[in-house]
């Protein structure tokens, strides 16, 4: 497996990849547009064909911190440390960047604590971090666990 920064091809595949959980509400959908925005955020799993299995972002979010965000690898490639693999990638680069507190806002909880992740309110986050909020469907009846992660 190999884990590497988003590049432009990899668009297509990202938008699918999280169509998938999105569509049975498991996260939140993004749209071609908001994939190519924060492509620079983005890391992906390629396995040895050289197809995209995996996807997560590290959105900067606050000072000395960020979030571990639109986390979705392929149905049929789950548990074999895909995941646990991205998330490594993000935070590592996170650390070079001085981030402090890694977040995340998932129905996943038990995948993040098996990653450092701690369960907290959601009133424990900053106020800042909502901003993407607003164009969510379920906004402000959001029903996502917080977990965060200090360094």
């Amino acid at each position: 497996m190999i884990f590497r920064k988003a590049r432009f091809g990899d668009t297509e595949t990202i938008f699918h990849l999280i169509a998938v959980y999105a569509k049975n509400g498991e996260m939140l959908a993004r749209s071609r547009n908001t994939i190519y925005e924060n492509l620079r955020d983005l890391v992906v799993a390629e396995d040895e064909d050289g197809e995209v299995v995996g996807v997560g972002g590290l959105h900067i979010t606050w000072d000395s911190m960020a979030e571990i965000c639109a986390m979705a690898v392929a149905p049929e490639m789950v548990r074999q440390g895909i995941g646990s693999g991205i998330v490594n990638m993000l935070i590592e680069e996170g650390r070079e960047l001085g981030v402090k507190t890694f977040f995340t806002l998932t129905y996943k909880p038990k995948f993040f604590e098996s990653l450092g992740f701690t369960v907290v309110s959601r009133d424990d986050l900053p106020h800042k971090i909502w901003k993407d909020c607003i164009d969510c469907p379920k906004f402000p009846d959001c029903d996502e666990i917080a977990l965060i992660r200090r360094e």
